[in-house]
C-alpha cells in the first residue's frame, strides 16, 4: 500500500471537536487554515496569497490528545494522507479537503509547548462490553492497574513541584542546574 504523506502549517481556525463513528471509533476534527507567503518583486515585500482551508481529522488516542492540546489560533503543524470530503447541502453539493492525519502538533517554530505522556484508560462502558466479551466475569485480577503503577508517571508529580519551587531542572547527566551551562559536543572526551 502506497500513499502520499502531506505536510501542512497554519493555525488552528476552531477548536478540535470530538465525535464517535457509527463503528463506535473516536475521532476529532478541527479546521485549519494555511496561508502561503512569497515575496512580491515588484512590491519589494512579503505579502499573503490566498488562505486555504482544511479540515483535520484524527482517530482513537490521538484524537483524545488533539481535543486535549489544541485550542482556536494556535499554530499547528500536520502531517496525514489528503483527501475530499463531498456531500450533498441545502444549497447544493459541497465539498471539503481533508487531511487524515498520522501526526499532529504546536509548530515550535511559532512558540512553546510541553509535552505530556498521555495513558488512556478505556471508559467504564468500554470496560463493561470489553469484560462481557472475554470469558467469565470480570474480577479484580483483571482490572486494570492503578495509575500509580505506571512507571512514567512514578515520581512525576513530585518532581514538578520539586523544580517548580526551586526553579532548576534536571540536565541529561543528573546535574541540577539553571539550564545556563554549555553542552559538550557529542564525541568530546571528560
Amino acid at each position: 500500500m502506497s500513499e502520499a504523506l502531506t505536510t501542512l502549517t497554519g493555525f488552528v481556525g476552531d477548536d478540535p471537536r470530538q465525535f464517535v463513528s457509527a463503528t463506535g471509533t473516536s475521532f476529532t476534527t478541527f479546521r485549519m487554515a494555511t496561508t502561503r507567503r512569497f515575496f512580491d518583486r515588484t512590491k519589494g515585500e512579503w505579502v499573503d496569497g490566498q488562505t486555504l482551508w482544511f479540515t483535520v481529522k484524527s482517530w482513537r488516542d490521538m484524537a483524545r490528545n488533539v481535543a486535549e492540546s489544541l485550542r482556536k489560533g494556535e499554530p499547528v503543524i500536520a502531517t496525514g494522507v489528503l483527501g475530499v470530503d463531498e456531500w450533498i447541502s441545502p444549497d447544493g453539493p459541497r465539498t471539503s479537503l481533508v487531511l487524515e492525519a498520522r501526526a499532529v502538533g504546536h509548530d515550535l517554530s511559532r512558540g512553546q509547548a510541553r509535552f505530556a505522556r498521555t495513558i488512556h484508560r478505556a471508559a467504564p462502558d468500554e470496560r463493561d462490553r470489553t469484560a462481557s466479551a472475554a470469558e467469565g466475569p470480570a474480577d479484580a485480577a483483571q482490572a486494570e492497574p492503578p495509575l500509580a503503577d505506571d512507571p512514567w508517571a512514578a515520581g512525576l508529580p513530585a518532581l514538578a513541584d520539586d523544580l517548580e519551587a526551586t526553579g532548576e531542572h534536571t540536565n541529561e547527566a543528573g546535574r541540577a542546574g539553571a539550564g545556563d551551562e554549555e553542552l559538550e559536543p557529542l564525541g568530546a572526551s571528560a
